[in-house]
This record gives structure tokens, C-alpha cells and sequence, in this order.
């Protein structure tokens, strides 16, 4: 479990811009380009060996009652990053089994979580392929190598931290969005696309196990979770691992 990598960084949402060796929680405010990869194009996850199986996590058994809404609003051309709460919209349905998910999404999951697990931030490089299919790990566009820009963003230089943030948020509860469509996509954490206001006690506790009281603070002004996430799609593409709006 990781806590308190956001501590001391309450402002970061809303008053300072990051610097290009900017701490983890210094989030840059740019626009996701929308990622649309070769249809014919293998996915990462099928080119590389699954490693041993993770336990599948299950839903706790008081967990409270979610209406079930498999997609979300996405007008055209918005970025699949974009925070996607809408306080006028039913509440997702928060999903912890990992046995639904389609097996090139779990297959994904398990490889990115292995790779953080070993502490070596190279293991990422095969998974967040290469040209128009590479993983977005930012709201801007990135010059040079994606994994020095990953150790750049980590508060260490060899990007332990990044690592442990990133097998964190793959450790939630999640959302299916937009099922049936070709923007269908797997979105960790569930916060992503919750309204912060409507979150119960449970739930609170889950989420300050990513960022602090004072950041859940000022999300809460903002009106939406814009702290790490992460994207997968059925066919087992990581699409994106970013934070900011």
C-alpha cells in the first residue's frame, strides 16, 4: 500500500505549473491526444510472456449498492484521459473482480504490476511500446525517451516512485466505460470517473490511499479526480498513464 505520495504538495492541483524535473505531484495541465492505433497492430500485452498470476481481488462484501451505468459520456473528440465524472449522471458501477475483465486486459494489468513490482523501471519500456501505439504518459507531447521522461516525473532518480504510484492505482477498484463502442475502455482508479462529492466513507479511505486530505480537497473544488489514472483496453492496449486535466 502507498500513502502519502502526495504530502506536501496541497497546491499542486491548481497554482504551480510543473518544471521539466518537476516532483510527482506538480501535475502539468495540458490535452491528451486521443490515441486511435492500428487496427492491425499487436497490443504490447501480446507481445511479451505472461508472468506468474495475480490473485484476483474481489469486492468487499458491504460495499455499497452502485447503479450500473457501462458508459459515460464522451462527446467527440474528447481525450479518453479527460476526467469523465458527471455529478448529472448515474453513479458507475466501481468493479473489483479481475475475473470479468476481458483476458487481454488482465493479461495487460499483470504484466505493468509484475514490471513495478521488480523495482526496474526499463521492465515498462516493452510494455509502453513505440510510435503512434506508445502509452500515453502525459498530457503533452513527449520529446525524447519515454522511460528517462518516466524517472524525470518520479521524486527518485531511478523511478521507484513512480512505479509504486502506478502498481497502486492498478490495485483499485475500476470502471468499464463505453461498453460496445470503439472508445470501450478499463480506467484505474474508479475515481476517475466519480464525482469526489459522492464518494462515502469507504471510498474516501481508498482514494487517500493515492493522494492527501488537502488534495482531495482541492479536487473537490476543481469537481473531478485529476491524480494518476491509468487506461486499458479490451484488446489489451495501455492507452494511458497520466495525471492532471
Amino acid at each position: 500500500m502507498f500513502v502519502g505520495t502526495a504530502v506536501c504538495h496541497a497546491t499542486w492541483l491548481l497554482i504551480f505549473p510543473p518544471l521539466p524535473a518537476a516532483a510527482l505531484s506538480e501535475i502539468q495541465r495540458e490535452h491528451l491526444p486521443t490515441i486511435v492505433p492500428p487496427a492491425d497492430e499487436l497490443s504490447p500485452a501480446d507481445r511479451v510472456p505472461l508472468p506468474g498470476s495475480t490473485p484476483d481481488q474481489t469486492a468487499p462484501t458491504d460495499e455499497p449498492q452502485q447503479q450500473i451505468q457501462p458508459s459515460l459520456p464522451d462527446p467527440e473528440g474528447s481525450d479518453p484521459a479527460s476526467p469523465r465524472s458527471d455529478p448529472d449522471q448515474p453513479l458507475p458501477q466501481v468493479l473489483y473482480d479481475l475475473s470479468s475483465l476481458p483476458e487481454p486486459t488482465r493479461r495487460m494489468r499483470e504484466l505493468i504490476i509484475e514490471a513495478c513490482k521488480s523495482g526496474d523501471i526499463e521492465k515498462l519500456r516493452p510494455l509502453i511500446g513505440s510510435g503512434d501505439s506508445m502509452t500515453q504518459l502525459s498530457l503533452a507531447d513527449i520529446d525524447g525517451d519515454p522511460i528517462e521522461f518516466l524517472k524525470t516525473v518520479s521524486g527518485d532518480s531511478e523511478g521507484q516512485e513512480i512505479l509504486a504510484i502506478l502498481e497502486e492505482v492498478l490495485s483499485t477498484g475500476y470502471v468499464h466505460l463505453d461498453a460496445g463502442t470503439p472508445q470501450e475502455l478499463f480506467v484505474w482508479p474508479y475515481f476517475f470517473a466519480m464525482p469526489l462529492d459522492r464518494l462515502d466513507g469507504r471510498q474516501r479511505v481508498e482514494l487517500f490511499k493515492l493522494v492527501t486530505s488537502s488534495d482531495y480537497e482541492d479536487m473537490k473544488q476543481f469537481g473531478a479526480y485529476i491524480f494518476y489514472r491509468t487506461g486499458i483496453t479490451p484488446d489489451g492496449r495501455w492507452v494511458f498513464f497520466v495525471a492532471g486535466d
